[in-house]
């Protein structure tokens, strides 16, 4: 059987909600992601499109949506909406290595699609 170990959830900014909660991300070699499929409406009227992966274990929505907001900050969108119209479960795939050091230190990775620059 797999020995699963469990990681403290260390987040890049200080008062993340994972951070808060102190979550806990499995990681065995076979951890899947979530992909949560996001359009967000940009400050100046564009729309940006990016996917949040976070460990398939994390469904609460209200974690992944202040995963998004973290991510917006970067990006001089703090502010913008994103609630459950705007970022929507899309699909579960295997975790990939270029992804699990960012998921392991602040539980989220962020593919940018359209628009993110």
């Amino acid at each position: 059987m797999a020995r699963i170990h469990f990681i403290a959830l260390l987040a890049i900014l200080p008062m993340t909600v994972a951070a808060q909660r102190n979550t806990q991300i499995p990681t065995t070699n076979k951890m899947e992601v979530a992909v949560w499929d996001t359009y967000v409406k940009k400050k100046d009227g564009t729309v940006m499109h990016f996917d949040i992966l976070a460990p398939s274990s994390l469904r609460d929505t209200t974690v992944i949506h202040a995963f998004g907001r973290e991510y917006l900050r970067t990006k001089g969108q703090e502010g913008q909406s994103l609630t459950a119209k705007e970022c929507r479960f899309c699909h579960v795939e295997a975790l990939r290595p270029q992804w699990e050091e960012l998921i392991q230190k602040q539980g989220y990775f962020i593919i940018e699609m359209e628009g993110c620059e």
